[in-house]
């Protein structure tokens, strides 16, 4: 037995002491293998709609529904059956509203009861008993599991069934156990949550939103651009921070910032009404509709023009510094004729909207001015120090990545770079080259050592990395020529506006080169799927969200009001549990509340993308392999005890 193979046993022998031990293991090991896999949710594109995405998360895109069909088929009534599944979602809410009393509150209370302790036994079905206990609340983790192994329909037991509901209705306890009950069915639903990226942008909640995922029992995150783009601006990665507040302004969304970070915007808002307060800045209206007085809308009109200045110019010092990027047509201000008022973009003259630059040299346009970089300094020691931020960013890096391979499923938000023949596109990224798997590899490499690396060089490198991939062309999370910000505020021409998208997203539909991407992330064509987030799916317009016969599917969540006028649905989300891949459409949402009153779920239209010929069990899953692994690795260690290589503890 080699060296480092004994090391290995013996140390596994720790856990294991004896022969009675480790086999027992092996047992419990095996059997887990042959139960049904959990099922897995996947969701992107979430942009900050906190509402939407607790009600998503909380109904998982319609399996709780389904729990509710499997428990009572044709025995309960459609509108009893959505009626419990609001009370799943809502518990508390619901709860709260009851008028009822006396006797019809206590039958109110033992119906619900029962039809909650059924759809938690079949929930719980799939799962060992050692793996629901830890679901369970501690303060009726001993009824719950008593009420969901005993069978009601037992004469022998069905006395002592009743017992425990009876005596939870009489000592008033009956609500706080609904929701307790609820709580369990939510969280045993969905065994393992998926986000595609960006949780941050557009919405009013991504700072919620990250609170409630890292509360979650089985998550991870694969970045989005909007999230790296956040994670730049903790870093302290001046053009992040810059591209982080503007978008703030723009919708609206200053108070994540105030009130969701704490990080202070007076000395920004000071600069911003002293520089431009008799400046309409009729080109930089809010795009989001709330009550604003018309101070509090100047305000915010002000500074959305002062910071989308001040990223101008300091994403025009980037671009000069890297050159390596290939950005110099992002540098406009340098095309600027202020005499004339036009500027010129891509070789063409164009009339600008707007032009009064107070704070711009035109002998070096692209410098701070003292004011600015006064704001630009504050808000570096505010973001970097600010204790949530960091506490979410650092979230995100422990849970998250460019891309996920799991379960034969392949997942990523925005694209592979593609050249127009389908192949990958090579990369120079700081002097090496790279493509496909490679590229995604050494960003992420870069992104952690933007907070982690000691080497200043490397530390700097990885910083502005961040920044790189939020709008490079050659960025597998942005994916299109260049982001035409400056067109959009000062040029009216839509042509300026035009953003063209890479290769891949006309190729998605080519299983010559799905199945090229497939295989460089190391699976096997014929059984995986590519799980892709970023884009909107235009369904109003025909546009499919399963494409390439179902090897690519689209989740884009749609949950950002913002895109919901373009695509004419509030996105799609999926599933995966042990009878295949589930799609789900949604509606917008309108609100909890509304969602509560009227009973409403957000589930249009779902869709079978793939359905197994047999059952997926956890044998059949990543988990699956490496609980085989260790099987191997017991029984190992049982013939080592057995032959008197290792002794027994």
């Amino acid at each position: 037995m080699k060296d480092i193979t004994r090391k290995y046993l013996e140390s596994l022998s720790e856990l294991y002491p004896t022969i009675a031990k480790a086999s027992t293991e092996i047992i419990n090991l095996e059997a887990i293998l042959n139960l049904p896999k959990g099922t897995e949710h996947f969701m992107s594109d979430i942009h900050g709609e906190y509402e939407a995405f607790s009600h998503v998360l909380k109904s998982g895109s319609g399996a709780v529904r389904r729990k509710i069909e499997d428990a009572f088929g044709n025995k309960m009534s459609t509108g009893d059956k959505a009626e419990l599944a609001t009370l799943i979602y809502y518990p508390r809410e619901i709860i709260g509203r009851l008028t009822l009393n006396g006797d019809e509150l206590d039958d109110w209370f033992r119906v619900k009861l029962y039809h909650l302790i059924e759809v938690c036994q079949l929930t719980a079905s799939k799962y060992t008993r050692s793996k629901v206990r830890k679901a369970l609340p501690n303060d009726f983790s001993y009824i719950i599991e008593e009420l969901i192994t005993v069978r009601s329909d037992d004469s022998n037991q069905e006395s002592y069934y009743n017992s425990i509901i009876d005596s939870i209705i009489e000592i008033k306890r009956a609500g706080a156990f609904i929701v307790a009950i609820c709580e369990v069915i939510q969280r045993l639903t969905v065994d393992h949550l998926h986000i595609v990226g960006d949780i941050y942008d557009r919405g009013p909640g991504p700072h919620i939103i990250i609170d409630k995922l890292m509360k979650h029992h089985s998550v991870d995150i694969q970045w989005g651009n909007h999230d790296v783009l956040w994670m730049g601006a903790a870093s302290g990665e001046l053009g992040c921070i810059a591209n982080v507040v503007r978008i703030c302004a723009r919708y609206g969304n200053l108070d994540i910032l105030e009130d969701g970070y704490g990080i202070n915007l007076l000395p920004f808002a000071t600069f911003a009404v002293s520089t431009y307060g008799n400046d309409p800045c009729d080109c930089f209206k809010l795009k989001k509709d709330k009550f604003y007085d018309n101070k509090e809308r100047s305000l915010e009109m002000q500074m959305h023009k002062a910071m989308s200045i001040i990223q101008f110019k300091i994403e025009g010092q980037i671009i000069n510094k890297y050159p390596e990027f290939h950005m110099e047509d992002r540098n406009l201000l340098e095309k600027i004729d202020i005499k004339n008022g036009t500027v010129e973009v891509d070789g063409k003259e164009y009339k600008l909207l707007d032009t009064n630059f107070p704070t711009v040299d035109w002998n070096d346009p692209y410098k701070l001015n003292d004011e600015e970089e006064y704001v630009m300094k504050r808000l570096v020691m505010a973001f970097t120090s600010c204790e949530k931020l960091q506490e979410h960013i650092h979230f995100l890096l422990n849970k998250g990545s460019l891309y996920k391979v799991y379960n034969n499923n392949l997942l990523y938000h925005g694209c592979v770079p593609l050249k127009k023949d389908g192949h990958f596109k090579t990369v120079n990224f700081f002097g090496k080259r790279y493509k496909g798997r490679a590229l995604y590899d050494v960003i992420e490499n870069y992104i952690r050592k933007g907070f982690y690396s000691l080497d200043p060089v490397e530390n700097e490198r990885g910083k502005i990395c961040m920044w790189y991939t939020w709008l490079n062309e050659n960025s597998p999370l942005f994916g299109k020529d260049k982001m035409a910000t400056f067109e959009r505020y000062f040029i009216a021409e839509k042509e300026t506006h035009k953003e063209r998208k890479n290769p891949y997203y006309q190729l998605l539909e080519d299983s010559e080169v799905v199945d090229r991407i497939i295989k460089e992330f190391g699976l096997d064509p014929e059984n995986a799927h590519i799980i892709n987030g970023h884009v909107p799916v235009k369904a109003k317009k025909g546009e499919n969200p399963i494409k390439c016969e179902g090897k690519v599917i689209v989740i884009d969540g749609g949950f950002s009001r913002a895109y919901q006028k373009e695509t004419g649905i509030a996105g799609y989300t999926l599933t995966y549990n042990s009878y295949g891949l589930i799609l789900a459409a949604h509606e917008p949402f309108e609100s909890t509340e509304s969602a509560i009153e009227k009973g409403t779920d957000i589930h249009s239209d779902r869709v079978v993308v793939k359905r197994v010929t047999k059952r997926k069990l956890v044998g059949d899953t990543d988990i699956g392999c490496e609980l085989k692994k260790r099987i191997e690795d017991l029984k190992t260690l049982l013939n080592c005890y057995r032959n008197g290589e290792i002794k027994e503890r």
